[in-house]
């Protein structure tokens, strides 16, 4: 058990600030908001930087961000609500509530799909941007959730399922567009649209007032950006970053987070604030309630694909829809096993190690830094240095 005294917390806040603004003095950062709670309260909580750096808008605790995959947590948890509604199986098929998507393999077999597949990113499917820039996604025209396009959900799945699976679902795992599939999936349960179905099963019960598909106060939405030398540059319409080599990298469109007929992507498409999704993450680790029984909690935070390897996240696995760490010493971290993570292409970094009853969001405007930088790995190390000091 951590002991909160003065001067522990005292030295938390003084090591996560040195970091902070090292990050921002040495232009890797623009912006940041980072919230630490340990067993249940609120013990840090502060924006730095700018938010608009061209307006000297300076960053705020209630700024409004472009959530990435920050959403699939939140879409995840609304797929498990209903689950314990009765309304969902986690082994249900695919085609049960969406007859039209059956993707089929390289040798035109149509397998099975499940949701649990479609959560835990096993069901055979990829990202656009994890593939060559002429790969099937490009020559199908799937949208990975980021950009702005002017076609529905709808076509969007059937652009996908146009393209055959890259494996045999449940034989291997492979960071994908399946959360968007869930999206559809919670639709059709539901009967309501995805933005709808998130409010009503997720973010109303938890009075999440700054979370959704499109940004609830535009003045609030933080400006986005990109590393580039010597400092990040602003992001443009319908702009690029580039990720590993030999993919086609990210399609980006802020422009997206303020368009309500943009289709509402599960796995990339939200908005939101450091603070609403702190609440969600203290929820969970607390138990669920009011969203989810404690059981369904630990389904979402167990490692659900045993020893199939991760490509980029060695020593951890995969719950239903975030990472969970196996061996940290594989993973060169100091968290606890059982930590969960993940983070977002905008910028951003989270994570909740049970343990040690600590959660942590950092929510940045400046890609990717924010996600996956060395910001990440010194502000990770400056939370335990604090807390054990």
């Amino acid at each position: 058990m951590l002991n909160k005294t003065p001067k522990t917390m005292h030295n938390l806040a003084r090591l996560i600030d040195e970091v902070t603004d090292r990050t921002i003095t040495d232009k890797r950062l623009i912006g940041t908001v980072i919230q630490v709670a340990i067993d249940g309260a609120l013990v840090y909580s502060r924006a730095a930087g700018l938010a608009d750096r061209e307006r000297k808008r300076p960053m705020e605790e209630n700024a409004l961000f472009r959530l990435a995959s920050v959403s699939k947590p939140i879409v995840s948890t609304a797929a498990l609500v209903l689950v314990a509604q009765g309304q969902l199986k986690l082994d249900d098929h695919v085609d049960h509530w969406l007859p039209l998507f059956q993707p089929k393999l390289q040798d035109g077999t149509i397998p099975a799909i499940t949701i649990r597949q479609l959560m835990t990113h096993t069901a055979g499917l990829t990202y656009r941007f994890f593939q060559e820039e002429n790969g099937s996604y490009h020559h199908a025209e799937v949208s990975d959730g980021m950009d702005l396009v002017e076609w529905t959900l709808e076509e969007n799945l059937y652009r996908i399922a146009s393209t055959p699976l890259l494996y045999t679902p449940g034989t291997e795992w492979k960071y994908s567009i399946a959360t968007d599939v869930l999206g559809a999936v919670i639709e059709k349960v539901t009967g309501l649209s995805l933005g709808e179905a998130v409010r009503t099963l997720v973010t109303d019960p938890l009075g999440l007032r700054d979370t959704g598909f499109v940004a609830s106060d535009p003045a609030r939405l933080a400006v986005a950006y990109a590393n580039d030398v010597p400092e990040p540059r602003r992001l443009g319409d319908a702009d690029r970053i580039a990720f590993l080599e030999g993919t086609a990298g990210f399609r980006l469109d802020p422009r997206r987070a303020l368009d309500h007929t943009a289709f509402p992507s599960g796995g990339a498409g939200m908005v939101g604030s450091a603070g609403d999704f702190m609440r969600l993450l203290e929820t969970l680790r607390q138990g669920g309630a009011p969203l989810l029984p404690e059981a369904l909690v630990r389904e979402l935070t167990k490692n659900q694909i045993g020893d199939l390897p991760m490509a980029y996240w060695p020593g951890r696995g995969f719950g239903l829809g975030i990472t969970v760490l196996k061996d940290p010493v594989a993973a060169n971290t100091p968290e606890s096993p059982g930590t969960w993570r993940m983070g977002g292409t905008y910028g951003h970094s989270w994570f909740v190690d049970p343990q040690r009853k600590l959660s942590v969001v950092a929510f940045t405007n400046t890609a990717l830094e924010g996600m996956s930088g060395q910001f990440t790995i010194d502000l990770c190390q400056a939370v335990y240095d604090g807390i054990s000091g």
